[in-house]
């Protein structure tokens, strides 16, 4: 696994990414990364994490974006000097990849801020491979 890292307002967003070959089928074009996310306050304030971008992009050039609310179902307040790490995974019909985006944080003032996802890979051993 590789980590991905980017530093944005005092927040350091770390992401790793893990082809899952046991819930994929190349032969069917279905192709499942899980990604670990960790997010690092490392201001002097509470952020509530309220808001997800995502752009995932696969080698065949198809694009989605994602939008929604918080992370995992939750919104969740990291602390000063905490870190709140979660699991997802994503579903490519191509056998790599990449995702990049931001996250939208509030202070207790309701300040909102973006703060920026590194961009990663989603490599699997099955790039270059035809399947006719």
């Amino acid at each position: 696994m590789n980590t991905f890292e980017r530093r944005t307002h005092d927040v350091i967003v770390r992401v790793e990414s893990d082809y899952l070959d046991d819930q994929s089928s190349p032969s069917e074009s279905r192709f499942i990364w899980a990604y670990t996310v960790e997010i690092e306050n490392q201001t002097d304030k509470d952020l509530t994490v309220v808001e997800r971008c995502w752009q995932i992009a696969d080698s065949r050039g198809q694009v989605q974006n994602v939008r929604g609310a918080g992370v995992v179902g939750e919104q969740p307040v990291v602390r000063p000097g905490e870190t709140f790490r979660y699991t997802s995974g994503a579903p490519l019909s191509a056998p790599s990849g990449m995702m990049l985006g931001n996250y939208a944080m509030q202070t207790p003032e309701g300040d909102r801020f973006n703060v920026d996802i590194p961009p990663f890979l989603l490599d699997s051993p099955h790039e270059g491979l035809v399947l006719n």
